[in-house]
């Protein structure tokens, strides 16, 4: 069944294969088989000043996008200075570490995929490279505009103007762009692809998500995962019949085959992070009951 998580920060703890692995780092566990999920392992990772988590590597993807503070990230051989609104992919085998040398904390959303593996399971999916190149200390943060960048990127939502602000400048002097950084709008809906198989993602999604005022999705649902990290506004959320009124913070997940829709009818503009796993197929990723409904009624019995 569908399910609705609220943060508790009475609730965070060291991943267990991070106990010996890492300082002052802990971790809000959100989403995983412990709310039903097969495919999604969501939660936020939190990192206190000097704090670091040693250089590893996942036998499962991973993306994050940054909440709060400044993290050094290494992924192989780059380090970059993230801050909030930036996002980074971690390929599935790829070495990556973080690090905060700053004098506050900093927090991130971070999504894996498949569930990470619990102890109990008796093996592991995270493994700790024998002399890896430590690159943390050269942090910087990410060139947008270099061309060989792919697995870190910045964005914090569509605004509704976007279109009107894109033309506002000389066309000639503007930032190269195309369908890697193209926005997709339909019925008071605006997204933004962040981390999917452009970046080399095989087995999630990650991307924004702006709702306008009278935005709606219609009930449907999908041959795949889905999880909504709510970060702006508040609204009401349908997930299989049952409304729940979502505020920033806030988690929703949706199992294959579970209906759900947001009818943004009351308040401001709501933004989340939506993420889906496995990746959606070609064709049929979604649903419509109602188109069935009214196939069933004109064509059956």
């Amino acid at each position: 069944m569908p399910a609705v998580v609220r943060q508790d920060w009475d609730r965070a703890e060291v991943p267990w294969p991070f106990v010996s692995r890492s300082d002052a780092f802990d971790r809000l566990a959100l989403l995983g088989p412990e709310t039903g999920t097969v495919h999604t392992e969501l939660g936020i990772g939190r990192l206190g000043p000097g704090g670091t988590i040693d250089l590893h590597v996942h036998s499962y993807e991973q993306a994050i996008y940054v909440l709060e503070g400044e993290v050094a990230v290494q992924i192989n051989d780059r380090a970059y200075l993230l801050t909030p609104g930036d996002y980074a992919f971690f390929p599935l085998g790829s070495v990556h570490g973080f690090g905060n040398s700053s004098s506050s904390s900093a927090r991130w959303m971070e999504v894996g995929s498949p569930v990470a593996l619990r102890k109990e399971a008796g093996r592991k999916d995270t493994f700790f490279p024998r002399d890896p190149t430590r690159l943390l200390h050269r942090a910087a943060p990410p060139d947008l505009a270099d061309p060989t960048l792919v697995l870190v990127g910045h964005y914090e939502g569509t605004e509704p103007d976007h279109v009107s602000r894109a033309t506002s400048s000389d066309p000639r002097k503007r930032s190269s762009a195309g369908m890697d950084t193209a926005v997709m709008a339909y019925s008071g809906i605006a997204v933004k692809m962040l981390i999917d198989e452009h970046r080399g993602a095989g087995l999630l999604n990650m991307f924004m998500v702006d709702y306008e005022v009278n935005g709606a999705a219609q009930v449907h649902d999908h041959p795949f995962e889905e999880a909504y990290f709510f970060l702006e506004g508040e609204t009401d959320f349908e997930l299989d019949g049952t409304t729940h009124h979502l505020r920033p913070g806030d988690v929703a997940w949706a199992g294959v085959g579970e209906t759900h829709a947001c009818f943004n009818a009351e308040g401001g503009r709501v933004r989340w992070i939506e993420t889906q796993s496995p990746l959606p197929p070609v064709r049929h990723s979604y649903r419509w009951p109602a188109d069935w409904d009214r196939y069933e009624h004109d064509n059956c019995g």
